[in-house]
């Protein structure tokens, strides 16, 4: 169901906070910044398509400084985080920081100039949460809406920790996919003590051979 948006909605990701001040409001950064970027990608588009491996210092240098990889991956852990080790933690948020820009950078190579709408919106003073809504061009349909989720990291900085597209969470739709790899490498597990750790080692061997895989 999210696979048909995920390009037009990977794209406008990328183009979030660039140049733009990280303490601006959060709807000033995605309109202000989309453009510069998507007209970047556009530019481009014959030497990425040629080289896809051109559009990973591009999502490195837009998006891994304006994303907050630990709290997506707290969120798509759920229960299951708090029974992972310091160093599990730490293996399965760089494994799924790798996914997402693998999957942000391969995306983006599909935008074809849809337009990007940006319903008002209002910020109250103070407020350290928020979403940003936007509404993408599909053609021949209705407009899909796309809603940010930031929020302010105590320094003014937002960062993104959730996309919902026409009303699924990225983060949920992953929580269901770890929660059941995590029960499945369990149940292979004799030690009722170990069970936990090895579902949890396993899914992230899942991630690492995923993003083993070419793109």
């Amino acid at each position: 169901m999210m696979k048909p948006f995920l390009s037009v909605m990977f794209a406008l990701l990328i183009s979030m906070p660039l140049m733009a001040d990280s303490k601006s409001d959060p709807q000033g950064i995605v309109k202000d910044t989309a453009e510069t970027v998507l007209a970047e990608v556009s530019a481009r588009k014959t030497d990425l398509e040629a080289d896809a491996t051109l559009i990973y210092p591009l999502v490195e240098r837009t998006v891994l400084p304006h994303f907050d990889f630990e709290r997506m991956t707290r969120s798509a852990m759920g229960r299951f985080w708090r029974r992972a080790s310091s160093h599990q933690q730490r293996r399965v948020v760089a494994e799924f920081k790798e996914l997402l820009v693998r999957t942000y950078a391969v995306a983006l190579l599909g935008y074809s100039g849809q337009k990007i709408e940006y319903p008002p919106m209002n910020v109250a003073d103070g407020a350290s949460d928020v979403m940003v809504p936007t509404k993408i061009a599909a053609e021949g349909g209705p407009s899909v809406p796309v809603n940010y989720r930031l929020h302010n990291d105590g320094t003014g900085k937002w960062l993104v920790y959730d996309v919902v597209i026409d009303g699924i969470s990225l983060v949920t739709n992953y929580r269901s996919t770890f929660a059941r790899q995590i029960r499945l490498g369990a149940a292979g597990e004799q030690d009722r003590s170990k069970r936990m750790s090895a579902g949890i080692d396993k899914l992230i061997e899942a991630l690492s051979a995923k993003n083993d895989k070419p793109a």
